[in-house]
């Protein structure tokens, strides 16, 4: 068994970002620029908000944040959008989920320009995605990819089984893999007989946000586990949906939580942000 080291794997990517960071200033007198929406008081949200804003910082990105009460109104966030949109020094906007209830949150992603839209949710993007075009993918899908990548994983003819169909994570998981070529089956809360699923796959991917959802006879000898999951126990533990020390046990390859998807996820928002930038270049 080994394990997918997102840790180390963010670090190389986040030094090669520093990097060309550096020449696009020399040679061009541009800094990558992120614009954050953060709304309400949710802590789980602040604190990625803080990674993302701490990230920026370590790679020379400019970044704000624009906190807004739990009460404010969707005429407002839509302001700051529109405003954001305009702005020649912003090149990506993030707004950080979930919004409150009163919030339609489809209509603020679809008012996101797509060609700052480094999250990769908007429908333009997403529409790109699924055809296999070049577009801004999914920071924590994209990041799955490229930790795979790095560990020479070729998707390619794998029978793969995707636990978990948000918009977010599953279902753009799901459109990666197959763009790679692999065969997909995907799961959900209405999917009869889980195991029977997740016991044929040469790679699984879980994604849902439930503790130890994935046990050891669910899994098949060799597979290779990707968790997605974070949840915090109630001793204050971070594990993923996948029963680690068990499955480990069968798995050839396997993440784990903390230290495997997450930092790859805030290393790929970096990099789709260098992207829209390189892009603002290229316009």
């Amino acid at each position: 068994m080994q394990i997918l080291d997102g840790k180390k794997l963010s670090q190389k990517i986040i030094e090669h970002i520093t990097l060309e960071n550096i020449k696009l200033k020399e040679h061009y007198g541009i800094t990558p620029g992120l614009a954050v929406i953060l709304v309400g008081d949710d802590p789980a949200s602040h604190t990625y908000v803080k990674m993302k804003a701490k990230a920026c910082k370590e790679v020379g990105f400019y970044s704000i944040v624009h906190e807004m009460p739990e009460s404010i109104t969707q005429e407002k966030i839509e302001e700051t959008i529109i405003l954001m949109n305009q702005n020649p020094n912003i090149d990506g906007i993030l707004v950080q989920l979930p919004l409150p209830k009163h919030i339609n949150t489809t209509k603020i992603l679809e008012l996101i320009d797509p060609a700052k839209d480094v999250d990769g949710f908007h429908p333009y993007n997403f529409g790109r995605l699924m055809q296999g075009l070049d577009t801004f993918a999914p920071c924590t899908p994209l990041g799955v990819m490229e930790l795979l990548k790095e560990y020479n994983i070729k998707p390619k003819g794998l029978d793969a089984c995707v636990v978990g169909a948000s918009n977010i994570v599953g279902k753009p998981m799901a459109a990666l893999l197959l763009n790679a070529f692999a065969t997909v089956d995907i799961c959900h809360i209405y999917t009869k007989d889980l195991q029977s699923h997740t016991k044929r796959a040469d790679l699984l991917v879980v994604g849902v946000g439930k503790p130890k959802l994935i046990t050891a006879d669910m899994v098949k000898d060799g597979a290779i586990v990707v968790d997605i999951g974070i949840n915090r126990l109630e001793d204050g533990r971070l594990v993923g949906d996948v029963d680690f020390e068990n499955v480990s046990k069968k798995a050839s390859y396997i993440t784990p939580v903390p230290g495997g998807v997450g930092p790859m996820t805030i290393a790929m928002l970096l990099q789709n942000t260098l992207k829209a930038a390189k892009k603002r270049i290229q316009d």
